[in-house]
Order: C-alpha cells, then sequence, then structure tokens
C-alpha cells in the first residue's frame, strides 16, 4: 500500500481549480520518471477536484493509481486529494481526506488563498510519512487488526495445550484441579453447544 500524492486543493464550482499545498512520495519511481510522474499527479489531483461536485465524496482509478477525493466545498470551497495504489483502503483514506481538511482550514487564513505561493502548511508532509500506514488514518481498521491479532494469539494458545494428540475432553477428564461439579458442568455445556447448527 502506497500514497503517492496529498493536495488541498482550491476548487470553486465554477472556474480552475488550484492546488494550494500539497506534498509526494515518488520515491519508488526512478530519478529520470519523477518530474513527469510528479507533473501528472498533480494535473490528475486538479482535474479530479474540479470534476467532483461540492459535499461529495469519490475515487477515480486510472491505470494503477487511485485518486480519493472529498470536495467538501463551502465557503473556503476546499477539496482533497489523495493519490495511492490500488490496495490502499478507502476508508482510511477519505478518514485521512476530512482530517487534512479539518487541519488546514485551521492552520491557513481563508485570505491567503488568493496567493498560493504563499501558503506554508508543512504539516502535509507529516500527512504523507505518517500515513503510509492506514491503520494510523483510521482507528476502526487499526482496532480491527488488535482483535485480530487477539484472536491469533488465543488461538496459538489453544494449539500450545492441545498438542500432541491431546484433547480438551481428556485433559478435563484426567484434571484434578476441576471438582467432579466443574467437570459435569463442562460437557453438560459442551453438550449443548454441539447439538444446536445454523444453517
Amino acid at each position: 500500500m502506497k500514497i503517492y500524492s496529498i493536495s488541498v486543493v482550491l476548487a470553486p464550482p465554477s472556474g480552475t481549480s488550484v492546488i494550494l499545498s500539497n506534498a509526494s512520495d515518488l520515491s519508488s519511481f526512478s530519478f529520470y520518471q519523477r518530474g513527469s510522474v510528479g507533473e501528472f499527479m498533480s494535473f490528475f489531483s486538479r482535474t479530479v477536484a474540479e470534476r467532483t461536485q461540492q459535499g461529495q465524496r469519490q475515487s477515480v482509478q486510472e491505470n494503477n493509481y487511485t485518486a480519493h477525493v472529498y470536495n467538501r466545498g463551502g465557503a473556503e470551497q476546499l477539496a482533497a486529494v489523495i493519490i495511492t495504489d490500488q490496495e490502499y483502503p478507502v476508508r482510511p483514506a477519505f478518514s485521512l481526506l476530512t482530517k487534512l481538511l479539518d487541519e488546514f482550514t485551521a492552520k491557513v487564513p481563508q485570505a491567503s488563498f488568493d496567493n498560493p505561493a504563499a501558503i506554508s502548511f508543512p504539516d502535509i508532509n507529516v500527512y504523507i510519512q505518517k500515513y503510509q500506514d492506514p491503520r494510523q488514518a483510521d482507528t476502526i481498521m487499526r482496532v480491527q487488526q488488535e482483535l485480530d491479532e487477539t484472536k491469533i494469539v488465543l488461538h496459538k494458545t489453544i494449539e500450545s495445550v492441545l498438542q500432541r494428540g491431546e484433547k480438551l475432553d481428556n485433559l478435563v477428564d484426567r484434571s484434578n484441579a476441576l471438582s467432579a461439579q466443574s467437570k459435569m458442568f463442562y460437557k453438560t455445556a459442551k453438550k449443548q453447544n454441539s447439538c444446536c447448527v445454523i444453517m
């Protein structure tokens, strides 16, 4: 998964869009290709920002790239574009775009939009590096991964107990630590759970 470019774009409903701030990571391209790829990324970002209606989110694929666009519109008429490979998940991309626009509007005064060359927003460089890992942008995705890791650990723990052909039933039967009542509870619970099959 890779983010190639992130841009904040001034996208008026009628007229040409202008990139106000942008960062790119073109390290996966050869030195001689980077200039051309960078120009393409800027062109792609402006074009999809212009062609996305205010208040709309959309993803546009071109060759091996996907541009995720959020045109927030409103008084600022701002859009944000992230260009990724096709493996980068959609939900974290849009979560990242929302955060980026919130931070940009908080730190950059709207009066400076008329002079894009004077806009200083170094945080965009932090975004492109930090969010190469989509789990950083999406807390739900991060929680899901933590749950998956917990399941894997639990599964490994149960497998390690049941090594060498042992079965949990045999361990329960042989255990001196369990009372007869606990053993009966285990067997009854297992019987009840095994009778119910969902089709």
